[in-house]
């Protein structure tokens, strides 16, 4: 095999020949003043090893073995031809060899003579692929290392955190989802401002036809009833002035117009006396200025009589039988919209009752949120009235023509014993006296509903309309009567 590049030495060449060293004598004793010359070797000695003539050994490289000493002669055969050699210096004990020069292999030459060891390199045949090899290695690591150090740098040491998402758009929404729903009715909303010298305020309302009539709450613009400015927001944005055409304050709902706009979107009206308990709604409104706000919640009851209003100077009582809902309302709601599953008008919202206060449910500014009690005017109700006031301008109340005792702490809705000054507590003539009813009559039930007080009395007559039947149920002198009542009608 060949060692290096082509052409150099081979393994099994001998390395370069060294002269060994001159062979060790005895001196002769000394007689005299001169010394005797060393003894020569017989001029026709023989030498005992023969001459190699190729000087290698015949196979391979030379054994573990040492080389042959050197031969000794008599001083009697030396041949008196040859010259005297000099003596060799005395051998010193243990002789050290230089030090091998570092970080090189040397090979052992057994024919050199005895010294320091011949320092041939040991070099390698491989030794130029492998040290490619090494290079193209140091190359790979380090390119990696580069790119390992760059993507540390970029990500501070710490692993990038990729997550997940689903970004292809869910498509439209169910048309009884309250995304839907909110779809369907937003566009006919609108957010009312009222100002006038008393002060600023805000609320909702709806429309209901293309001329531009909207529908609302009286307590929203009863305080620019006589003087002040109406600006309505349309959900698209657009602003106009508008008018009152109607209210009516025993059932809180008025009437406003705008005009001049086109593309209106009028809200569809459904049937309140067809709402269940657990039905789902949807309010819209603009609660606290806020303008679009959708809530969903359920129908917690249905005839809920209430009251409200009358706490502050020139208002009236309203008497609603309202579905109370948990749809969370608050002021600003006022006006808006109660929508069922099919984004039809179940009810008009008007009141809540909050827990900071427990005042009126109007509010006057200082009242609270919404802890799901809410409540709204039923639209057949609100239908009929708004139907007056665009065709009328006011509206009529249904009556039974007496005069109900407020203060009256037992069970029912008493007749007042006795008339408001002058007055009687009975019109004559009216629908009451004709059904025969008498001062002090305790009213218990309408059509079979108790009754409970004098509130809830107005307030189950008002949920009717002027000509309706009622059968009545009521206590005189400790008996029980029925009596039938056609309603009549008053305005005011």
């Amino acid at each position: 095999m060949d060692q290096g590049k082509p052409g150099g030495p081979k393994w099994w060449s001998r390395p370069e020949p060294v002269s060994p060293a001159p062979p060790e004598t005895h001196a002769a004793p000394r007689s005299g003043p001169s010394a005797a010359p060393p003894p020569q070797p017989p001029q026709d000695a023989v030498p005992r090893h023969g001459s190699d003539p190729y000087d290698t050994p015949p196979y391979g490289e030379p054994g573990p073995w040492a080389p042959a000493p050197p031969v000794t002669r008599p001083a009697d055969t030396a041949p008196p031809s040859r010259p005297p050699l000099p003596a060799a210096p005395p051998p010193t004990a243990n002789p050290v060899p230089p030090p091998l020069p570092v970080g090189q292999w040397h090979r052992y030459d057994p024919w050199a003579a005895p010294g320091p060891l011949s320092a041939a390199p040991r070099t390698s045949r491989r030794r130029g692929p492998l040290a490619a090899g090494l290079v193209a290695l140091t190359l790979v690591a380090g390119g990696i290392g580069g790119a390992l150090g760059a993507y540390v740098a970029q990500s501070d040491g710490s692993e990038q955190v990729t997550l997940p998402q689903v970004t292809r758009d869910a498509g439209k929404r169910a048309p009884d989802s309250v995304a839907g729903i909110a779809a369907k009715v937003l566009p006919g909303v609108v957010y009312i401002h009222v100002k006038s010298d008393s002060g600023e305020g805000t609320g909702t309302g709806f429309v209901l036809d293309d001329e531009g009539h909207i529908l609302t709450n009286n307590h929203v613009v009863e305080t620019v009833a006589k003087s002040g400015t109406i600006s309505v927001t349309f959900n698209g944005g657009q602003i106009r002035s508008a008018k009152i055409v109607g209210r009516d304050t025993g059932y809180d709902l008025a009437v406003i117009k705008v005009s001049g706009v086109k593309g209106l979107r009028p809200v569809a009206l459904g049937n309140s006396d067809a709402a269940q308990v657990g039905d789902p709604v949807v309010a819209i409104g603009a609660p606290y200025g806020l303008e679009g706000t959708v809530t969903s919640g359920i129908i917690s009851a249905t005839q809920r009589p209430i009251t409200a209003g009358g706490d502050t100077e020139g208002s009236d009582v309203s008497y609603v039988d309202a579905i109370q809902t948990d749809a969370p309302i608050n002021p600003g709601n006022s006006g808006g919209p109660l929508v069922d599953s099919r984004g039809l008008v179940i009810g008009i919202n008007s009141a809540i009752r909050s827990a900071d206060t427990g005042s009126d449910p109007f509010g006057n500014g200082s009242q609270g949120g919404s802890i799901g009690l809410g409540f709204a005017i039923p639209v057949n109700q609100a239908k009929r009235v708004a139907e007056q006031l665009i065709n009328k301008g006011k509206a009529t109340h249904p009556v039974i023509g007496v005069s109900i005792n407020l203060q009256y702490e037992g069970d029912g809705a008493q007749v007042s014993p006795e008339g408001e000054g002058d007055g009687e507590s009975i019109t004559p003539n009216g629908p009451g006296a004709k059904a025969g009813l008498e001062p002090g009559d305790v009213i218990t039930a309408i059509d079979g509903k108790r009754v409970h007080s004098g509130e809830e009395l107005i307030v189950r007559i008002r949920s009717h309309r002027p000509g309706d039947k009622l059968a009545l149920t009521l206590k005189r002198g400790g008996k029980q009567r029925s009596v039938q009542l056609v309603l009549g009608s008053a305005t005011g």
